[in-house]
């Protein structure tokens, strides 16, 4: 990280300044008691720049009243199907168009989305389907194979509950709802219901957390709103002749925060891709002469990656946000691809008062904010550390601690529809009798001028690819593979990776296979959650209270010369045993996880 002095801190102040000026000048949208929300913003965008392009998506382009009228279809579609304000819709489909307008279609009529991880499948999809006991379901065709699967395991829904919006070149379904058949039949008028309220329910975002499967985390249209507020104008500083490039999912909150709604409320064009993809990137941001886009770590890693080009830095952008981008590689990264501005910033979908470095900063998230706090902890538990009077101290510069944010009437925390899992971020008496905090779950490393630095992910949750892992979703899995008496899951470090990459130390009986294991493993869990390395042993360690001990396994890892236990690596589909040379290889970077 590079040296930081008192003028440099002096003009990094100055941007702070000027970063919450502009987000300020957004407030009406978003202070309480106003009457906004995502599809009214689409009908003002319509109104005031009716010839401007909304929407970019492969060689489809929409301007803002074709968007509206698209999404009038679509709610006069889902009221003749019975949806109405408060209901819960389900989501599940890939990143194109017809996301946005289901998303805004449901905002018009003030249902709530509930947006699916399109990764999950099984019982995690069971679960994710049903938790916010919706009245229907859009399923996107290129995912309808999995909800065939798990439908005689659900309880809310029914086959007639499910609309199938066909991706392009998919036929319709003979035997469930066509929902582009209902939306061909429906009015392109006017589709308004109440007055909305910033205070409703905007969607549902799935959050993975330490308790097992996904968590619904509730997100109001002041969420959405102040987020999207903050990317708009406090990083992109864009405008209706900006391009924001989005290729992170939909159903996340980069995605619908920096996305979706960044581009509403500043009237910027969205492009938008399906997937990821490195070596598609900078043709994609020059084919849409893309001025903003946002990141997590590993995809400008997954850039960086890439042979070099003589075009890397032919390109209109002007600025990047996102988070997650590691010190070891924002300036090689910038200086590489010539991008002018990175603006990194710290936050959880469900959590209060995020962090941002609007003076873009190399390695950091941003400062320090009044009311915010970095507290001494066990670093492998995140547990506090409290005195004789059972409060808390706060680290001092240099130190690494559990940062936690503030609960109070202007630093609101919507929490989970469960509301025991709500209750077990929130954290009292803390630094003084009576006050309230969020706990983020996350270790950050406090520097001069209270700057903030992401060191690590505490409990049971660890962060892969860009997702955030439940340790015991996984094992729950793993516990049903032909074989396995008991797993233990946690998060192990990868030299030159970001996050930690997934490990199980298992029980097993004399009828395991490791290649069925390995069948097992691939079929069940996506990329992000499979264990890269298994551990087998003959005796897992529990404590006094039967709960798993993973700090030792985490220190110990996938090092041969500290395992004696049968150690092996998931080497794309098949499971080989880890040697000297193995683990010399992966330590070095000339072996990848794939």
């Amino acid at each position: 990280m590079s040296d930081f002095g008192p003028l440099q801190e002096l003009a990094a102040r100055a941007s702070d300044a000027r970063g919450l000026a502009r987000i300020v000048t957004r407030a009406p949208y978003f202070l309480p008691g106003r009457k906004w929300n995502l599809a009214r913003l689409l009908e003002e965008r319509a109104e005031t720049h009716p010839g401007v392009l909304g929407l970019a998506f492969e060689d489809r382009r929409y301007t803002w009243p074709e968007m509206d009228r698209a999404v009038n279809r679509r709610a006069h579609a889902l009221r003749d199907q019975g949806v109405n304000a408060g209901d819960s819709v389900v989501l599940l489909m890939d990143n194109r168009p017809e996301f946005v307008f289901n998303l805004l279609a449901c905002s018009r009529l003030r249902a709530t989305p509930a947006l699916i991880n399109t990764n999950i499948s099984g019982s995690g999809l069971v679960h994710a389907l049903e938790i916010t006991k919706p009245v229907k379901a859009i399923i996107g065709s290129e995912h309808l194979d999995k909800v065939r699967e798990v439908l005689p395991e659900l309880t809310s829904l029914t086959a007639g509950d499910l609309l199938v919006d066909a991706d392009a070149g998919d036929p319709a379904p003979g035997d469930l709802p066509s929902f582009d058949g209902l939306i061909e039949l429906a009015s392109e008028a006017a589709a308004r219901s109440e007055e909305p309220r910033v205070e409703d329910r905007a969607c549902y975002i799935y959050t993975s957390g330490t308790t097992g499967l996904p968590k619904a985390a509730i997100v109001t249209n002041q969420r959405i709103l102040m987020a999207g507020t903050m990317f708009s104008r406090g990083f992109f500083e864009a405008g209706p002749n900006d391009v924001i490039y989005v290729t992170l999912p939909l159903y996340h909150s980069n995605g619908m925060f920096a996305g979706v709604a960044s581009s509403l409320i500043t009237g910027a064009t969205m492009a938008l891709r399906r997937k990821f993809s490195a070596s598609r990137f900078w043709e994609d941001v020059r084919r849409f002469d893309a001025t903003c886009f946002i990141y997590i770590g590993e995809l400008c890693r997954y850039l960086l990656n890439q042979p070099d080009d003589p075009r890397d830095g032919e390109h209109r952008l002007r600025v990047i946000a996102g988070n997650g981008l590691r010190p070891d590689i924002w300036e090689r990264f910038q200086q590489r691809f010539q991008i002018p501005m990175i603006r990194e910033f710290y936050g959880a979908t469900e959590g209060t008062t995020p962090v941002a470095n609007f003076a873009g900063r190399p390695g950091m998230v941003g400062r320090l904010l009044p009311g915010q706090a970095v507290l001494r902890c066990e670093q492998d538990t995140g547990e506090l550390l409290r005195d004789a009077n059972g409060l808390c101290a706060k680290v001092a510069a240099g130190e690494t601690g559990l940062l936690v944010t503030p609960i109070n009437q202007t630093s609101k925390f919507d929490g989970y529809l469960d509301e025991s899992a709500s209750k077990k971020k929130i954290m009292e008496d803390v630094l003084k009798k009576g006050d309230c905090y969020f706990n983020t779950g996350d270790l950050l490393t406090l520097h001069a001028y209270g700057w903030l630095s992401f060191a690590d992910r505490v409990g049971d949750t660890f962060r892969w690819k860009g997702e955030n892992v439940s340790t015991n979703e996984v094992a729950e899995v793993l516990n049903g593979a032909p074989g396995v008496q008991e797993s233990n899951v946690f998060g192990v470090q990868i030299p030159g990776a970001d996050g930690r990459a997934g490990m199980a130390a298992l029980n097993v009986g004399e009828d395991f296979s490791l290649d069925d294991f390995a069948a097992y493993v691939v079929e069940k869990l996506p990329g992000y959650q499979r264990p890269y390395f298994v551990r087998l042993l003959e005796e897992m360690q529990i404590t006094g209270t039967f709960k798993h001990q993973k700090v030792d396994y985490r220190r110990q890892g996938y090092d041969p010369s500290q395992v004696t236990d049968p150690l092996y690596f998931l080497d794309g589909e098949k499971f080989v045993p880890v040697d000297g040379a193995l683990y010399a290889g992966i330590q070095s970077g000339e072996v990848t996880l794939r």
